[in-house]
């Protein structure tokens, strides 16, 4: 039988990320033992807290733990949930007495560990993941990368495994952790299980796609902040490093290095992110057709649009109009009723 802890933080832990896993390694469970695969349960499901009631959202819910994180010395899996995004470092610190007993368990007993979406600040404040992979929701990167420069940030990725450590991408996409860790403990046919029970898509990987860029302006650089307002003010425009840099009177490698430190992105890669986030605003919302799109964001060449395009967002421009913009949804439906 396999310990299961899903840790239940105090006050701001997001709700579904607690009573997701619960129901799912529960539903794995049944599964294992009407197929005859099991006995009896394979997982021993604990809701561990710091203290035994938890109350979330402003008292709107609450949690009763089964254990107290003192009353718990062996495990072999600690579940992490998501936080939320606007008490990050409040919560880090309500949370703190979560990070030596998490060690202790992966020391000790080499449990295995895993994060979902912005719960990595807590796994990563452990120092478990200093030079591993690692992955969060995309709102909180900028300042994951400020306060664990060591760890390996996949933007990209939706699950990370590695070493025994497993983290999820943001939000929801802790459903596909989920179903990575039945496949891993249980097989496929349980993972296909899991899947269909509770309608969740196997084979997600990328989270580009759901990620909305929205400048990096928590800085004190202003001569930065009026080059990232230029940029964002002139999409249609074709943009140079070195025009930036006259523009403000600063040399082009000094201009490169001191927009580097402020927004943790190369001038050249703000304008692409800036143009791309445009691009994806019309793709959605408009009838422009992709050479249209791309034209009114400064691209010429339909080669290096896609190419850009498909860096940062994951999906082909036309893959991605496919999926989000409501009249190809709509025809799509039209199509498949015809």
């Amino acid at each position: 039988m396999k310990h299961i802890s899903i840790l239940v933080p105090r006050s701001n832990a997001i709700l579904s990320s607690v009573v997701g896993p619960y129901k799912i390694f529960g539903a794995v469970n049944e599964f294992l033992i009407r197929t005859g695969k099991q006995e009896g349960p394979f997982f021993d499901i604990h809701l561990v807290g710091i203290e035994k009631d938890t109350v979330l959202y402003d008292g709107a819910f609450s949690i009763h733990c089964d254990s107290v994180i003192g009353e718990i010395d062996k495990t072999d899996l600690v579940v992490i949930p998501a936080g939320k995004p606007n008490s990050l470092l409040e919560d880090l610190k309500d949370n703190a007495a979560f990070v030596p007993w998490i060690n202790r368990q992966k020391e000790v007993h080499n449990a295995e560990v895993a994060s979902f979406c912005l719960g990595a600040f807590v796994l990563a404040a452990t120092g478990l993941v200093d030079g591993k992979q690692c992955t969060t929701h995309w709102a909180g990167m900028e300042l994951f990368r400020q306060l664990y420069p060591n760890v390996d940030l996949i933007s990209n990725k939706v699950v990370t495994d590695e070493d025994g450590i497993y983290t999820s991408g943001g939000a929801y996409s802790f459903l596909n952790l989920m179903l990575h860790l039945v496949e891993k403990y249980c097989g496929r046919d349980a993972a296909i299980y899991i899947s269909k029970f509770f309608e969740i898509e196997m084979g997600r990987v990328d989270q580009n796609q759901f990620a909305i860029f929205q400048g990096q302006k928590d800085h004190a650089d202003e001569a930065i902040k009026r080059a990232q307002t230029y940029i964002e003010g002139n999409v249609s425009n074709k943009i140079s490093v070195e025009q930036l840099a006259q523009m403000y009177a600063i040399s082009r490698r000094n201009f490169v290095r001191r927009f580097k430190k402020a927004t943790q992105n190369t001038p050249l890669e703000y304008i692409q992110r800036v143009k791309i986030e445009a691009a994806k605003k019309s793709l959605e919302s408009t009838q422009d057709n992709i050479a249209e799109v791309m034209f009114n964001v400064g691209y010429s060449d339909q080669k290096a649009f896609r190419s850009v395009f498909k860096k940062y967002v994951g999906l082909s421009p036309v893959a991605y109009k496919g999926k989000y913009n409501r009249s190809m949804v709509d025809f799509g439906e039209k199509l498949t009723a015809w």
